[in-house]
């Protein structure tokens, strides 16, 4: 087994002279044999090994009892011990995953590399968790070797060796016995699909986990870096190979902040882009929302619609959420631009949202807002907040069109200016 990580830990590159790496330890047979590995390798890689311990306190003094274990293991080695603690509770993911979220925030506070005991029975079942639940080429890619400061040195030893390793080395280990549950989905393809899988071939675990790595290769080929800081080109990613326009799409959903994409998220993304609807859009786990903009995918944050403001007539009216002020004076000439005209109001003159049933007549004809907002292009995130200029008669004109054709005249001039240096990402 030493050979084997000493072959894989240099493969990969995972560690180099001089550094330091921390053994992630819960105390089970896997962590044990890691810690043990690299302790026994420390001269061959050049490296000082240290240990790190999470008691998640989910099962009383068992974890008491599993932390005093890791403690007494280091202390006969003279291994130095990082021990965190916390009280995890079950999220969306459920406590599986708080667990490790838990896990690995703590991890992300220690020195050095951080090396986990993950073998290639994990990377088997994780590739059988992703099969379950929907993947493709990344998820069956499983387990990485390194991903960032974290290195994973055991994914070709299978379980077999490592405890044929504890035996021949004389190593006790403790069991966790929520591993002996089938409350996990991981711990069913332990128990049970795993073992009639291994029937047809002993050697499944060492299979799946090669295949895993190669897989991950692959990936890596077919991986085109794209800039996602102006969304996703709806025409480029059409254009794209299925293939590599699947990977494309899914790193455009991380980068909206879904953390973990499955087939049926990637589908959606998918449908998404190739929606003869310019604003359609789909939901996302986290409660992200992502949208077409005409030509491009992007993450849509809800618009709030603004509350109706009285203008001052004559008179300046200041309108910080949207970035504006509207400036009423006396007209001197008709005028018609998107941001500037003239009209002939009756009483008091309001800014308001667009209401279902507006239109506005221009010199093509009347159309309503909706339908002049989608010739415009105008996001439909952002159609809520277009003010439209009233009085108690109807709609004198609206920002960034124009008058109402049946309202201009040559009483009142109606300018919007932009409020400089307090414009925020949602300012017209």
């Amino acid at each position: 087994m030493l050979n084997a990580v000493a072959a894989f830990v240099g493969q990969y590159q995972m560690l180099q002279p001089g550094e330091t790496v921390v053994c992630a330890v819960s105390g089970g047979a896997d962590s044990v044999a890691l810690l043990m590995a690299m302790y026994l390798l420390r001269e061959k890689l050049q490296v000082t090994v240290e240990a790190a311990h999470f008691n998640h306190g989910l099962r009383g003094e068992e974890s008491d009892g599993e932390e005093a274990f890791v403690r007494q293991l280091c202390d006969r080695y003279e291994i130095p011990l990082h021990v965190g603690r916390g009280q995890v509770a079950a999220g969306k993911k459920g406590l599986e995953a708080a667990a490790r979220d838990a896990r690995y925030s703590f991890f992300a506070t220690l020195p050095g590399k951080i090396a986990t005991a993950h073998t290639a029975d994990d990377n088997a079942e994780t590739v059988l968790m992703h099969m379950v639940r929907g993947t493709g080429l990344k998820g069956l890619g499983a387990i990485a070797p390194v991903r960032g400061n974290v290195v994973r040195p055991m994914l070709l030893v299978t379980r077999q060796q490592v405890l044929a390793f504890l035996q021949e080395y004389h190593l006790r280990y403790v069991t966790d016995s929520s591993n002996e549950t089938d409350q996990f989905l991981r711990n069913r393809l332990r128990h049970h699909v795993m073992p009639l899988l291994k029937q047809e071939n002993p050697r499944l675990a060492e299979n799946l986990s090669a295949m895993a790595l190669r897989l991950r290769r692959d990936e890596e080929a077919l991986d085109v870096p794209m800039d996602f800081s102006k969304g996703l080109p709806v025409e480029t990613v059409r254009a794209l190979p299925e293939a590599v326009r699947s990977r494309v799409i899914t790193g455009f959903l991380k980068h909206c902040g879904v953390k973990e994409p499955e087939g049926t998220h990637i589908a959606l993304g998918e449908k998404l882009v190739f929606s003869e609807k310019p604003s359609a859009s789909g939901e996302f786990p986290g409660g992200i929302r992502i949208a077409r903009c005409y030509d491009v995918l992007v993450r849509q944050k809800a618009a709030e619609s603004f509350v109706p403001v009285m203008l001052q007539c004559p008179g300046v009216t200041q309108i910080p959420e949207l970035g504006l002020r509207v400036i009423c004076t006396p007209a001197e000439a008709e005028e018609n631009t998107p941001y500037a005209f003239t009209a002939a109001p009756v009483g008091q003159l309001w800014l308001r949202p667009r209401q279902e049933g507006d239109t506005l007549r221009l010199s093509g004809g009347t159309k309503s807002l909706k339908k002049l907002f989608i010739d415009r292009k105008i996001p439909a995130a952002q159609r809520s907040r277009i003010p439209v200029v009233c009085d108690g008669q109807g709609i004198l004109g609206v920002y960034g069109i124009g008058v109402n054709q049946d309202r201009m005249g040559a009483q009142l001039q109606i300018r919007f200016e932009t409020i400089e240096n307090e414009k925020s990402e949602d300012t017209l």
